[in-house]
């Protein structure tokens, strides 16, 4: 069995930058052993798998551990994959994953917007365990469905801290967000989650779910810009509808090839 792959550098108008996710199109569902070593044989930090049905398309999302319950960059590069390669005609995509619901990805000249529901978050004691992940003290706490969220007081701080990734991998959670208001942008974060096989995400498009509503109620403003400051960084634009997010930003393929499978 050959099954066609792409890599796609997502949040970004440029290679080697932004952040990269293989995409597999399916005819049909593979068991989730094999689906799960396709991801581990990429080695990135999102492998996405999608089936056509009917006028949508279901999604899953691997890393090369786990599955996860929603990825936003490999989701944008599924998108990008459709509309560019392989004849998808319309300007909106409707995705459903059986972990997060319908996702629609809506094409608006070069960047692509994907619409996803907001996360929930509230605000938590700040504990030693989670100032025993960095090295420089966070102003707040919060949390959210999957993921630890630190406040901290400028962009230098977001930029130049250390992580400690043993500590940050013994939380119960997916990973932790750290963030602070941006220079030039409205916000910037990083993203860590070594307990998922991702030690830090150059882009990632599930925790603007997240950080659009806390910063969106923070500086009063419904549409805003966002970098997170990885090494090959990512820039998006973020508007927040109360229940729903929307998350866009731009995309380049990498490369293309075939998978080479023999099913036992």
């Amino acid at each position: 069995m050959n099954l066609r792959i792409y890599q796609i550098d997502a949040f970004s108008n440029k290679i080697f930058s932004g952040n990269p996710a293989a995409v597999c199109p399916l005819e049909e569902w593979l068991s989730d052993d094999i689906l799960q070593k396709i991801a581990q044989e990429n080695n990135l930090a999102e492998t996405a798998f999608y089936v056509k049905q009917d006028d949508f398309f279901q999604i899953r999302w691997f890393t090369p551990k786990v599955e996860v319950d929603l990825c936003g960059h490999a989701t944008l590069a599924t998108a990008f994959v459709l509309f560019n390669h392989e004849n998808y005609s319309e300007n909106t995509i409707h995705f459903h994953s059986y972990r997060s619901g319908t996702l629609t990805v809506s094409k608006k000249g070069t960047f692509l917007s994907l619409n996803f529901p907001s996360d929930l978050i509230k605000k938590i004691n700040l504990s030693n365990e989670l100032k025993s992940c960095f090295n420089i003290q966070p102003k707040s706490a919060y949390k959210g469905k999957s993921d630890y969220m630190l406040l901290f007081e400028t962009e230098e701080e977001i930029n130049n801290i250390k992580p400690n990734f043993n500590k940050i991998s013994k939380l119960n959670s997916r990973g932790i967000i750290i963030t602070a208001k941006g220079n030039h942008v409205d916000f910037v974060s990083r993203f860590f989650a070594p307990q998922i096989g991702v030690t830090e995400d150059p882009v990632t498009g599930s925790t603007h779910t997240t950080l659009t509503p806390f910063w969106s109620r923070r500086l009063s403003k419904t549409k805003l810009s966002a970098i997170q400051l990885s090494n090959r960084k990512g820039y998006l634009e973020c508007e927040y509808l109360n229940d729903r997010v929307e998350i866009s930003g731009e995309a380049e393929l990498y490369m293309k090839g075939e998978i080479y499978l023999e099913l036992i």
